[in-house]
């Protein structure tokens, strides 16, 4: 009886063993394929934008003109790559305040009742299809934004240093700020979200605390939520910059698609992920060359962001620890 039950003891064990390393080698593997699809994508980019890397060089990165028509074809990668930044800097600029009131009234003011509700309806933009968007920009805000908003603003900054050139006519459906309003509505959900989980967290004996000793709800969220959940919030909002650097479908609806940069908003305009989508298909040779390093330079400054964020987060954590 002993010898069989230490046999199967034994047999028990080696199955554990087994099974552990059949996990571990799975997991592993599954990590390892992360890295090797990432550095495939980079490298089948590096090789498609060689051509246009050998022919434009660095200048490249600073020519506005692009014109495939010509012989031979100019291409530059300035018109695009201001467009990505400013639509993307509008957005935010747009999104954060508006996502992240949204998030103190859900967490601090909104009925019980109404919490829901609302919560869902954030979490339903974020489920839209881009392509949606798009269409919504294209036939209804466009329009309106052209015939309504846009003279407003172009009559109000007029004459107005900076501001003039900045809201300088004419008024147009397709136009950078309408893709920036509409980026804003995308990322919103992202940053809205985030942020109440992260609001979240926040003990409630800090938040009775200070209550308790009378403050309002504006200095318990400016002194204790927000220094408390910063992190979280960075986070959210790199997230959310990470979405507008790489939104295609919607952009390419609305922003126009033109390789000119203008000092004003209400100018059509194109981005890296626009130009692609509108162009790569009828590509080749030298233009789907310098298409790909568009890509790769969208990969590039999505990085880039990215690690900025990193750093940044890293930072904030160490001072919060000292």
């Amino acid at each position: 009886m002993a010898v069989a039950a230490g046999s199967n003891r034994a047999r028990a064990l080696a199955a554990f063993r087994r099974g552990d390393l059949a996990f571990y080698w799975i997991t592993r593997l599954s990590a390892i394929s992360v890295l090797l699809v990432l550095g495939g994508i980079i490298v089948s980019l590096i090789i498609g934008a060689t051509p246009a890397v050998r022919e434009y060089g660095i200048a490249f990165l600073w020519t506005q003109r692009w014109a495939p028509s010509l012989d031979p074809p100019v291409f530059g990668a300035l018109a695009p790559i201001t467009g990505t930044l400013v639509s993307s800097g509008i957005a935010l600029l747009i999104a954060i305040p508006v996502g992240i009131g949204i998030a103190i009234f859900l967490t601090e003011i909104c009925p019980l009742w109404l919490r829901r509700p609302i919560g869902l309806a954030v979490e339903l933009l974020a489920g839209i299809p881009s392509i949606i968007y798009g269409m919504w920009g294209f036939f209804v805000l466009g329009p309106f934004l052209a015939n309504t908003f846009q003279p407003f603003m172009i009559h109000l900054f007029d004459g107005v240093p900076l501001l003039g050139s900045v809201f300088a006519g004419p008024s147009s459906n397709l136009s950078v700020f309408n893709a920036s309003l509409i980026l804003a509505i995308m990322v919103l959900p992202f940053i809205t979200s985030i942020t109440v989980d992260v609001f979240r967290t926040v003990p409630p004996v800090l938040k009775e605390a200070a209550y308790g000793i009378g403050c309002t709800t504006w200095e318990v969220v400016q002194r204790i939520v927000i220094p408390y959940t910063r992190v979280g919030i960075i986070g959210g909002v790199m997230l959310a910059l990470g979405r507008a650097l790489g939104e295609t479908m919607a952009v390419s609806f609305i922003i126009g698609n033109s390789f000119r940069i203008s000092s004003s908003i209400f100018a059509p305009g194109t981005t890296i992920a626009a130009a692609i989508a509108s162009e790569f298909q009828e590509s080749d040779g030298l233009h789907r060359s310098s298409l790909i390093l568009l890509g790769l330079l969208l990969f590039v400054l999505t990085f880039l962001v990215l690690a900025a964020a990193r750093l940044l987060l890293l930072r904030l954590e160490s001072k919060g620890g000292k």
